[in-house]
C-alpha cells in the first residue's frame, strides 16, 4: 500500500519544500550570471544508510530540468564517512538553489533509515520485526515510512485509515473489547483489527474476541513471555512502551512478533552532508 502512495507524495513534499524555501526567488544566486554551469558533489560526513534518492532527483528537476544528478548509491545502501553519494550539474544558480532542499531530504530521509537499520539489526537473530509509527513529522509521513523501510523496519499502519488500533478510550467508548472488535468487523471486514491491552486478562478478552494483533502495552519481559505461551499463536503479538536499545533484543527474545517504536521516525538525527561545487 505504501509503494502506491510514494509518487504522489513526493511530488507533493518537494513542492512544498521549494515553495518554502525560494518564495519570491533565491536573490543571493542571481549574484551569479544565468547562463553559468558547474558542477558539484554530495558528500557524507559520516556513515549511513541513504535515502531519499528520488526526492532529491526531483527538487533538482522542479528547480531546473536540465540539471543532470548521478548517484553512487541507491536507497539502503551502507555508504561510509567521506563517500560521494551524487554529482549533479547544471547551471550554478540552479544548483544553489536545489541544494538545501535536496540535502534537507536526504539527510533526513537517510537518518530514520540509519536508526531503522541499527534497530533492525539488533533484532536479526529473532523472528521480531521493528516496527514504524505514526509518530512522523507533519506532512512527511509516507516519506519516514519509506525511509523506516529502507532501513530494515516494518510499517505499521499508515494512517487512521488502513488498520484499526483499538485502545483505552476506545474501549471504554464502546463498552468493551468484544464490542469494539466486534464493530471493527462490521464496519471494515477484512482490514486488520487491532487492540491495546494492559493486563494479562485483556489478552484473553482480545483473543477469544477475534483480534487480529494484540500489543502489549508496556508488559514487563516476564509477562511478554507469559502472553507469548497464552496466545498459542492465535494472533500476532506486538510489543509497544518504553523500548529502548538496551531492552529490545530481550523484548525480541520472547517471541513477540513485532515491536513498535516512536523512535524509528521521531528519534532520527540528520546525517551530516556536504555539497561543494568543483
Amino acid at each position: 500500500m505504501l509503494e502506491q502512495l510514494i509518487q504522489p507524495a513526493i511530488q507533493q513534499d518537494v513542492e512544498k519544500a521549494l515553495a518554502e524555501d525560494i518564495g519570491s526567488g533565491d536573490i543571493t544566486a542571481m549574484l551569479i550570471p544565468a547562463e553559468q554551469h558547474a558542477e558539484a558533489r554530495v558528500i557524507t560526513r559520516e556513515d549511513a544508510i541513504v535515502c531519499g534518492v528520488e526526492w532529491v532527483n526531483a527538487v533538482f528537476a522542479k528547480v531546473d530540468p536540465d540539471c543532470k544528478v548521478e548517484w553512487k548509491f541507491k536507497d539502503g545502501d551502507q555508504a561510509h564517512a567521506n563517500d560521494v553519494l551524487f554529482t549533479v550539474s547544471g547551471r550554478a544558480r540552479s544548483l544553489l538553489t536545489a541544494e538545501r532542499t535536496a540535502l534537507n531530504f536526504l539527510q533526513t530521509l537517510s537518518g530514520v533509515a540509519t536508526q531503522a537499520r541499527q534497530y533492525a539489526n539488533m533484532v536479526s537473530h529473532t523472528k521480531a520485526k521493528v516496527l514504524d509509527t505514526r509518530k512522523t513529522l507533519p506532512g512527511l509521513r509516507v516519506a519516514q515510512k519509506y525511509a523506516a523501510s529502507c532501513g530494515g523496519c516494518r510499517n505499521h499502519r499508515i494512517g487512521l485509515w488502513d488498520a484499526f488500533l483499538i485502545k483505552e478510550n476506545h474501549i471504554m467508548a464502546c463498552g468493551s473489547i468484544h464490542n469494539a472488535v466486534e464493530e471493527a468487523h462490521r464496519i471494515a471486514p477484512g482490514k486488520p483489527v487491532e487492540v491495546e491491552v494492559e493486563t494479562m486478562e485483556q489478552l484473553q478478552e482480545a483473543l477469544s474476541a477475534g483480534a487480529d494483533i494484540v500489543m502489549l502495552d508496556n508488559f514487563s519481559i516476564e509477562q511478554m513471555a507469559h502472553a507469548v505461551v497464552v496466545n498459542q499463536g492465535r494472533a500476532k503479538l506486538e510489543a509497544s512502551g518504553g523500548v529502548t536499545s538496551e531492552t529490545l533484543a530481550a523484548i525480541a527474545e520472547t517471541g513477540v512478533d513485532f515491536i513498535s517504536i516512536g523512535g524509528v521516525t521521531k528519534h532520527c538525527r540528520a546525517i551530516d552532508l556536504s555539497m561543494r561545487l568543483i
